[in-house]
């Protein structure tokens, strides 16, 4: 389980972002436009919290507007429910502060002990051992190069049909290209 975002409301440059157009341009085949300026986000930013599970190769997430220990604790009691009770799940986390059970909120460590659920921790400094970064590489690369969403529901959207997609195609080969070449990625950096 990660966090990715924060997804703001901007261009995001990418190959199927605008077609080239040759000299002047066509009707049919307007010359690009500029990327429109970002300076201001009135409408805040979104994240996504997602969940990979490595025994059926699914992902799943929601878009929050916040990624707090409330919002955290919330997807993890969705991903608890998409098992049986008595099947003990082990969520790996990095060390991000809503993950971590404090002295003053102990909401984290408390649910995963009545819940059959253990939370392994990544090294610090070591989110790239984390399985579902490559999951990440792959959503940015088919939902989100090349797009300039209007509305944080157009992206939502737009991210849950990526999620959709990619869980019926799980062996799709240009999906498992992207995602073996960002995993071979993130282990050179660390060699």
């Amino acid at each position: 389980m990660d966090e990715f975002g924060p997804l703001n409301l901007q261009p995001h440059p990418g190959k199927q972002w605008a077609p080239a157009a040759v000299g002047k341009g066509e009707q049919d085949r307007p010359r690009r436009r500029r990327r429109r300026a970002t300076y201001k986000r009135p409408h805040g930013v979104r994240h996504l919290l997602a969940g990979y599970d490595l025994a059926t190769d699914r992902l799943y997430g929601h878009v929050k507007v916040r990624k707090g220990r409330t919002e955290f604790l919330a997807f993890c009691r969705y991903l608890r429910s998409l098992y049986p009770p008595g099947v003990r799940i082990a969520i790996v986390l990095d060390n991000f502060s809503p993950h971590l059970p404090t002295k003053t909120d102990d909401r984290v460590g408390q649910w995963a002990a009545a819940n059959n659920v253990e939370l392994a921790y990544v090294p610090f400094y070591g989110s790239w051992l984390n399985r579902i970064e490559a999951q990440f590489t792959a959503l940015r690369y088919f939902a989100l190069d090349g797009t300039d969403h209007e509305t944080h529901r157009e992206q939502a959207s737009m991210i849950r049909r990526y999620i959709a997609w990619r869980n019926r195609h799980v062996t799709d080969p240009t999906l498992r290209k992207v995602i073996r070449r960002a995993e071979t990625i993130k282990r050179a950096k660390v060699a």
